[in-house]
């Protein structure tokens, strides 16, 4: 005799193991730990510190006359 097969069981045992499959996808392709989120985080505010530190006052208020 042959083994009784639960078609929905094995449905969603498929479909289960296909979205493991995508979601390894997607973190291998996408993902990135906390670490390398803050230091890139902090790059950019040095970055825009920096920048913002060498912008000229065009205000207007410190000219003679």
């Amino acid at each position: 005799m042959s083994n009784v097969v639960n078609f929905n069981r094995a449905r969603k045992a498929r479909d289960k193991a296909g979205k493991k499959a995508k979601a390894d996808e997607n973190a291998v392709k996408f993902g990135r730990t906390k670490a390398e989120k803050s230091q890139d985080k902090a790059t950019r505010d040095l970055a825009t510190r920096k920048l913002d530190g060498h912008l000229r006052d065009t205000t207007g208020d410190d000219q003679d006359g």
